[in-house]
């Protein structure tokens, strides 16, 4: 072979192995390149998904016993053995239960954008209800009034509804149970009233309780399984734990607490006792109206999911929040679903078993 022709051989090689080299580093470029856009996708779908699991997470952390931006409506329901059953309690957030005159107790319950056609029977006010009705800002419907609540209500300048003062429409009498335990209203009745008084109708105030959607076990606390709580001789109300449901079920005077309407056992995911101080108002009338000495630190307890641990309830005044706070002083943790305050006598020997 000429070495003409050698040179040109050599030549064609190094153009081929050039040439395989240029098309292998694109290969290497173009695979890179693809990795590179597959790592950035994959990355996007990442971040998607945390947000999305993010996302998710906001909406199961949601507290569904009190949102919304409708303002509470605090109730005062009767409790007298001829009242029950009565209509409503479940679908309350809170309800007060406090002495009244004669070792009766009554109801004040709580509703936020419920829409209810008929609550009761309702009964008159009693002052120191106003109390809780306030530091929930709620308006207020009751049917009478003590003098003392009467004059309260002008004091503090409540928003109140006082059905002996509405129509026989909005607030009328029911053939099955006797007078005066058979006046019942609806929710929509209420919200008229309350815009034809100009009263607001929505609040931006946070819940008294500090709900967690995770479920709250006081791992710490003692059994409670079964509750009971004299607030007299003659009136003790109890409660019953149920494991399947994990929620409590209602006895007042032994006798176990049905809805009017639908016949479900009234029970409540959260119980609240506190313990104060209550007394005979020396009025003119002399029919053994109550007194409550319901501010400053009180003693108490939470129970919740089958425990209880020991907390105190601090007022600064009556028209203050309630503080509810562990031994430790740290504000405790309540769980989401409805709460039952037991509002009751400083000596109560209150049993939990």
């Amino acid at each position: 072979m000429e070495e003409k022709e050698v040179k040109i051989l050599v030549i064609s090689l190094v153009v081929l192995i050039i040439i395989a080299l240029t098309l292998l580093g694109i290969k290497i470029l173009i695979g890179s390149q693809n990795v590179n856009q597959q790592k950035q996708v994959n990355s996007i779908a990442g971040e998607e998904l945390t947000n999305n699991y993010e996302q998710i997470k906001e909406v199961e952390k949601t507290i569904n016993i009190y949102k919304g931006v409708d303002r509470p409506i605090a109730v005062m329901i009767d409790n007298h053995k001829s009242a029950w059953p009565q209509a409503g309690l479940n679908n309350a957030y809170m309800v007060y239960e406090i002495i009244v005159e004669g070792g009766e107790t009554r109801l004040m319950a709580l509703f936020k954008g419920q829409n209810l056609e008929k609550i009761g029977p309702i009964r008159s006010s009693r002052h120191y209800f106003l109390d809780y009705a306030l530091e929930n800002d709620a308006i207020y419907v009751h049917y009478g009034w003590s003098p003392q609540a009467e004059s309260d209500i002008s004091t503090y300048n409540v928003n109140n509804i006082n059905g002996i003062s509405e129509s026989s429409k909005e607030f009328w009498r029911v053939k099955d149970k006797s007078s005066p335990h058979n006046v019942v209203t609806s929710t929509e009745n209420i919200l008229n009233i309350a815009k034809r008084k100009g009263y607001r109708t929505t609040s931006s105030d946070k819940s008294i309780l500090n709900y967690k959607a995770e479920e709250v076990n006081l791992e710490e606390g003692q059994n409670a399984t079964k509750i009971s709580i004299p607030y007299s001789t003659s009136n003790t109300v109890s409660y019953e734990y149920n494991e399947t449901t994990k929620m409590y079920e209602r006895y007042s005077k032994k006798v176990k607490q049905k809805d009017w309407d639908t016949d479900e056992t009234i029970s409540t995911k959260n119980i609240i006792i506190t313990f104060a101080k209550n007394y005979t108002l020396a009025d003119k009338d002399n029919v053994g109206r109550q007194g409550l000495n319901n501010v400053g630190t009180l003693d108490g307890y939470y129970i919740t999911n089958g425990k209880a641990i020991k907390i105190m309830c601090i007022k600064n005044s009556r028209t203050d929040k309630t503080t509810y706070k562990d031994l430790t002083g740290k504000v405790i943790n309540v769980n989401d679903g409805n709460t039952f305050v037991q509002i009751c006598p400083i000596d109560a020997k209150v049993v939990i078993e």
